[in-house]
């Protein structure tokens, strides 16, 4: 065949094909290849991520919808008033859901999502992971906070971890040297997001300063948790402990998943990465709204709830964040959040419950949102 019509069967040249092998090469195997690959972290990244399955309960909880719907019309934007609706759109919304009393009070969907469509939570995660911990002491599967978490990572003592506890990690006071640059393909965010083996990232992990001393907000602290979780279970996922305290009592809509570092490591990606629907979601925040109870059963302990929600600003704790999650205001409110603009908030004070899923976090402070809308009811 002369070299002239070599392209006419739309057949790559030798360069790019090598580039196509290369490009699959380092897609597979390498997590800078897959960071480049795939850029930042995006709604969609659910996809390309090996992950375990939630199934939905056989009895699902349903919200009601309020007789006539209460959301908001409009919303003062600068020096203009703007509907709201389209506020949301502006700012990149795919999902939002106000909830009063157990009723649907505003539920809108944007660019084509709908209530059927998985939204990955980002490190609305972590605040799971802490009910799954609380859920765990309950259990005995773990004894205490105060317990060093070398108990369940032993090959950390190498590290100087022995006198790092569980609640230093709960309240990002570890001291852990973690790079929580999302930008950096060799850092340590990207490392465990795109990385195919957190078990073998985690045992390279080393502190900058003694725990206890100052809160610093880095993804590693929960995933830390997340293997201490796997370890206390013995032998039962991550997946499978959240599907039997949580999943199936909350009486959850939707299947959903939790992605996994990779199939053969198989450690969730606890600091991330829960794929789940806008309203399953607000029974998370329905459970802690009423202290860990479900319709008369007590899911999670109230004073694990307690202890996780309220100010602290004793042994370098923030008086902003505790026990993975975050405190907005001193009126008692709290939220889940993660990047993109994911949330999960609320505001006992009102019994109003709010959750926010965003392609990204748009140019607006939700919290100020969330609470005015709150009170608003």
């Amino acid at each position: 065949m002369k070299a002239s019509n070599y392209n006419k069967f739309n057949l790559p040249s030798l360069g790019s094909a090598i580039a196509i092998i290369i490009g699959f090469t380092l897609l597979s195997s390498c997590q800078v290849g897959r960071f480049i690959w795939y850029n930042f972290a995006d709604v969609n990244d659910h996809k390309i991520f090996n992950s375990r399955p939630l199934q939905a309960s056989d009895k699902p909880f349903t919200f009601f919808y309020a007789a006539k719907e209460r959301g908001p019309k409009t919303i003062q934007n600068g020096a203009k008033e703007q509907g709201f609706d389209s506020y949301l759109e502006e700012n990149k919304t795919l999902a939002f859901l106000i909830i009063k009393n157990d009723s649907i009070m505003y539920e809108r969907y944007f660019d084509k999502y709908q209530a059927n469509n998985a939204v990955p939570s980002f490190s609305m995660a972590k605040s799971v992971t802490s009910i799954l911990i609380g859920c765990a002491i309950a259990d005995g599967l773990i004894k205490s906070v105060e317990e060093p978490i070398t108990q369940y990572i032993p090959e950390l003592s190498a590290n100087g971890f022995d006198k790092v506890s569980i609640k230093h990690v709960l309240q990002m006071t570890s001291g852990l040297n973690f790079n929580e640059s999302y930008v950096n393909p060799l850092g340590h965010a990207a490392s465990f997001y795109y990385g195919l083996n957190l078990r073998k990232s985690i045992k390279k992990l080393s502190l900058k300063r003694a725990p206890g001393q100052s809160f610093e907000y880095v993804s590693g602290n929960t995933q830390l948790l997340g293997l201490i979780l796997e370890r206390a279970l013995k032998g039962k996922t991550v997946t499978q402990y959240l599907q039997e305290k949580l999943w199936t009592p909350l009486g959850m809509e939707y299947a959903a998943s939790w992605s996994l570092d990779s199939e053969q490591s198989g450690l969730e990606k606890t600091f991330c990465c829960l794929n789940a629907r806008a309203r399953d979601y607000a029974k998370i925040g329905r459970l802690y709204l009423n202290k860990g109870n479900w319709n008369g059963q007590q899911i999670v302990p109230e004073k694990w709830v307690q202890e996780s929600t309220k100010i602290d600003t004793t042994a370098g704790s923030a008086f902003y964040y505790q026990y993975q999650w975050w405190l907005p205001s001193t009126d008692g409110d709290f939220m889940a959040h993660g990047i993109l603009g994911q949330y999960i908030y609320v505001n006992p004070k009102n019994k109003v419950i709010i959750v926010r899923l965003g392609k990204t976090e748009g140019k607006t402070d939700w919290e100020d949102v969330f609470s005015a809308l709150a009170n608003s009811y």
